[in-house]
């Protein structure tokens, strides 16, 4: 389907609306407009954007934005915190029967969970992640992955090292594949028909270049003091030590490399992570309406 340009007219303030798109592809602009205009709730779809120790880096609503509009599920899950599809599902679940909301990120697995259904998948035992961290650690997730069924290993993101260890990680824990799961999946609890679902149709030569700028935004905005102050107790096992600059930063905060070089691969990374954004989306997401993110601004 072709792109369009967005016409917040033509969106019902009655139905909850879904926004998925790439970082950097002013989403998140485009979820305050709607709730500007026809008010309701922005909620957050992004699994790094719920913890709290970061909100430069991950691209959180400012306190400002914040306390201009109401927002739901940003920032309250703590540094250590454990945090997955399932504990983003059952939050949601809860808001779908208050004010209008408009559900907004970047992370495709909530969508889908969300509009297709999710497995009841028993949680992770402590000593499974840990074996699963010193794994990819020592190894690669690519070890990983060798190890997965053909039917898991054909549907997750094989590029993604935190869908690989799930993966790995339900096969250990329950002895059944996320596939066989994924096949007894329960009814969703919003399925797409039910809301009006759009995707940022984000190409690559104009997304490209505002993720270059992106970082050094962040860095005006405090993003090396956001890592300094994460610098104590520095563990990279945790989910929230997955924020994109986060462990280019602390590196640089060690002394180990030069800010040029954490400015650099922490770019990389981030175009890197929207190419797997798009892939998914264009997956997982072909029955949505695309916008055409150009026409937003």
């Amino acid at each position: 389907m072709t792109a369009r340009m967005f016409d917040i007219a033509r969106i019902s303030p009655d139905r909850p609306v879904l926004i998925a798109g790439p970082t950097a592809s002013g989403k998140s602009s485009l979820a305050a407009r709607i709730v500007a205009a026809q008010g309701g709730v922005i909620v957050n779809a992004d699994a790094i954007q719920v913890f709290a120790n970061w909100r430069v880096l991950t691209a959180r609503p400012t306190e400002t934005e914040e306390a201009a509009l109401p927002h739901a599920l940003y920032g309250h899950i703590p540094r250590d915190g454990d945090y997955s599809v399932g504990h983003w599902l059952r939050e949601v679940s809860a808001l779908l029967n208050g004010p209008r909301p408009v559900i907004v990120g970047g992370t495709g697995l909530y969508f889908t969970a969300l509009t297709e259904g999710l497995a009841e998948i028993p949680p992770t035992p402590a000593h499974v992640r840990a074996a699963a961290d010193a794994r990819i650690r020592a190894e690669g997730h690519a070890a990983l992955l060798t190890e997965l069924d053909p039917q898991t290993a054909a549907r997750i993101d094989r590029q993604n090292p935190m869908r690989v260890q799930r993966a790995w990680e339900v096969l250990q824990t329950t002895g059944r594949s996320l596939a066989d799961w994924q096949d007894a999946t329960p009814p969703p609890l919003l399925p797409q028909a039910q809301a009006q679902a759009f995707v940022m149709d984000a190409p690559k030569d104009w997304l490209t270049p505002r993720i270059n700028a992106r970082f050094d935004q962040m860095l005006d905005m405090g993003a090396l003091d956001e890592a300094r102050a994460n610098l104590g107790g520095w563990n990279p096992a945790l989910l929230s030590s997955k924020a994109i600059g986060g462990p280019e930063l602390i590196a640089h905060l060690k002394g180990e490399i030069s800010l040029n070089s954490a400015r650099e691969a922490a770019t990389i990374a981030t175009r890197q992570f929207a190419k797997r954004q798009r892939t998914w989306f264009r997956a997982r997401m072909k029955k949505w309406t695309p916008i055409d993110p150009a026409s937003l601004a």
